[in-house]
């Protein structure tokens, strides 16, 4: 009986506070409007501080910036990343309370150590003030203002070592793609503050092999990115509808019809594009190789590509032969090849497509190399530095390895032959044939073609097997090997052809054969796996800055290099060279008869050609590969 009495009590007691309660705060009105301004999702309990501020440039501009760390950091060194694709965005992958949770997976390490981590708008995009212009060129002849990527990052750097001041005055700048430009460009006249760079995968030069063109072939893909990110209302992917890239592409004609049934001449971006078709001094200018191989290099750089990286696999290995021919030594700069597509190194990097890999080889790089080439150069009382010169994952056996210089092998021609034979030595003179149509271009993948996606970001590494065999494609190949050939560098193609057309693109692709059984890994078994793969337009066999009609018939050599690659082929696989014209629909179709610009080619432009690849005596082609000796 007491005990129900004392409930009762309680609940009574309750009641009454309630009913007080109530009378305090009056109800909320039924047609109070239900909008408000804002929340601020970071609640207190946020194991992390997050603050936005904008920051001034020296034209006055504010640039919109995000400033992240731990609470309780002091002492911590900056890590800035300057971004196209949204500093909010970036810095928010979800709605968290816990640092890891809210930023991208690959600064966990960083911020997990005392970092303090800022990512900022580039000026003209999202919270930034300003104009925006995609690949803004150093102030000088191509940019008569007094700002470029290099003041904007001068700047900012400043702004946050005198105003951070849980920050110990030391900053770091990192970034892929893009956020890789705009890594390089803070080391153009650089503040004193910044103390090492890590560019991934950067945008280097557009038209020799990052992003709009390789060798000046066009990749007219890059018009979905101008639109997206250049159109305020409006904007994305160009609006061509779903199914096969390859149908919607061909139906599309060249990059200048394609542009007007979309609408896309409304963008500047995509103007200035198509008025420069050859490698002239607009393109030059921006090269940022060139622009820092003309300075000395004052900040410790790390440079770093994926392997199979089919966005931007030039730039960084541009820029570190850049730098070493003028003489910048191993502890100043360094490079880094891995087992990746674009990007890959900042995510989880177990496998790529089918290819599998000894543990997470992302993660493996940023926790024993990049962060401590890092925290040597950054940190307060820093541990010594013991930076690789040179660190490459060797694909087939699967290790990393270290290498002094780079490329690490000795360039050892093998030999295209007769019979669809690949050879060490030179053989008897000869000649191969195909017909170039460009109404039916060999496709990247087997139809139908979708360029996003997983299909996008591992094609590289697609079996070639759907085109061996196809009569535009010639096909040579080794025998079995009985002993690993290890390479280290960039293949070079030293291609003797002719054509029966005025002008003709021609894509050699290396090629490492599996063997035809794999009861271990079926998947893998008689896999023809893509270790390099490029194209070449003809008309610039005398220079990329003279195109030239070629001579039917004429044997021209062509020379170009393929991606920088650290792979092994093992015994019992076979190495195979596939030569063909087109490579569609990544590339743009050459018409193959003469247009002063292959831009505006006109449907009646395109004809069939005969391309004549010539072997052995004095007109041997080969590739020549840089083969390490283990």
């Amino acid at each position: 009986m007491t005990k129900h009495f004392s409930y009762t009590a309680a609940v009574a007691a309750l009641a009454l506070a309630s009913s007080l309660s109530a009378q305090d705060a009056p109800l909320t009105d039924t047609m109070m409007n239900e909008q408000v301004k804002s929340y601020d999702w970071v609640r207190p309990q946020a194991d992390y501080v997050r603050k936005t501020v904008m920051i001034p440039m020296r034209d006055g501009t504010k640039l919109f910036t995000v400033i992240i760390y731990r609470k309780g950091t002091r002492d911590g060194p900056i890590l800035l990343s300057r971004t196209p694709y949204n500093a909010d965005k970036m810095s928010s992958r979800n709605r968290s309370q816990k640092i890891e949770e809210i930023l991208p997976v690959a600064d966990a390490e960083f911020v997990n150590d005392g970092y303090i981590r800022v990512y900022q708008d580039v000026r003209g995009l999202d919270g930034s003030e300003g104009d925006y212009v995609m690949n803004r060129p150093l102030r000088g002849p191509l940019n008569k203002t007094k700002v470029d990527h290099a003041t904007d990052a001068y700047d900012t750097i400043d702004w946050l070592v005198k105003n951070v001041k849980e920050s110990n005055g030391k900053v770091g700048i990192t970034g892929s793609s893009y956020l890789g430009f705009t890594s390089l460009m803070a080391l153009i006249d650089p503040h004193p503050a910044l103390k090492a760079a890590v560019p991934q995968s950067p945008m280097v030069d557009g038209w020799m092999g990052d992003d709009w063109f390789h060798n000046g072939a066009f990749r007219m893909f890059g018009f979905d990115y101008d639109l997206g990110q250049t159109v305020k209302k409006g904007g994305g992917e160009v609006p061509r509808g779903g199914g096969d890239d390859y149908t919607a592409y061909l139906e599309g004609g060249s990059a200048m019809d394609y542009a007007k049934a979309y609408g896309l001449l409304d963008l500047p971006v995509v103007r200035k594009v198509l008025e420069h078709p050859s490698y002239d001094a607009w393109w030059q200018g921006q090269a940022v190789d060139k622009l820092l191989g003309a300075r000395k290099l004052t900040v410790p750089t790390m440079l770093v590509v994926g392997q199979w990286d089919q966005e931007d696999s030039y730039g960084a290995p541009a820029v570190y032969q850049a730098l070493k021919a003028n003489g910048t030594p191993n502890d100043m700069v360094s490079l880094v090849i891995g087992p990746w597509r674009h990007s890959q190194v900042n995510y989880e990097a177990r496998e790529l497509g089918p290819l599998k890999w000894e543990g997470d080889t992302g993660l493996q790089f940023r926790t024993r190399y990049m962060k401590p080439f890092f925290d040597c150069h950054l940190k307060t009382n820093a541990p010594a530095c013991d930076t690789p010169p040179v660190l490459t994952y060797a694909t087939g056996e699967n290790k990393w390895e270290v290498s002094q210089q780079w490329p690490a092998g000795a360039y050892t021609p093998l030999y295209l032959g007769a019979n669809s034979s690949l050879s060490w030595s030179k053989g008897a003179a000869g000649t191969d044939s195909y017909v170039s149509d460009p109404a039916k271009p060999v496709p990247m993948l087997p139809r139908p073609v979708t360029m996003k996606g997983d299909e996008w970001r591992t094609w590289l590494v697609h079996d070639q097997r759907f085109v061996d065999g196809r009569t535009d494609v010639l096909s040579y190949s080794t025998g079995v090997l009985d002993k690993p050939v290890h390479i280290k560098g960039a293949p070079k193609v030293d291609l003797r052809a002719a054509t029966s057309g005025r002008d003709s693109d021609f894509v050699v692709k290396l090629i490492d054969v599996y063997p035809r059984e794999n009861s271990a890994d079926p998947t893998m078994a008689g896999y023809q796996l893509g270790i390099g793969i490029e194209i070449f337009r003809g008309r610039y066999v005398g220079g990329f800055d003279k195109p030239q009609t070629l001579e039917p018939g004429k044997v021209y050599d062509f020379k170009w290099a393929l991606p920088n690659v650290d792979h092994v082929f093992l015994p019992g696989h076979k190495i195979m060279v596939q030569v063909q014209s087109t490579l569609f629909p990544l590339y743009d179709r050459n018409p193959q008869s003469w247009v002063p610009s292959i831009m505006e080619a006109k449907p009646s432009d395109y004809v069939k050609a005969t391309e004549t690849v010539h072997f052995g005596g004095d007109q041997a082609s080969a590739v020549w590969l840089p083969v390490a000796q283990d």
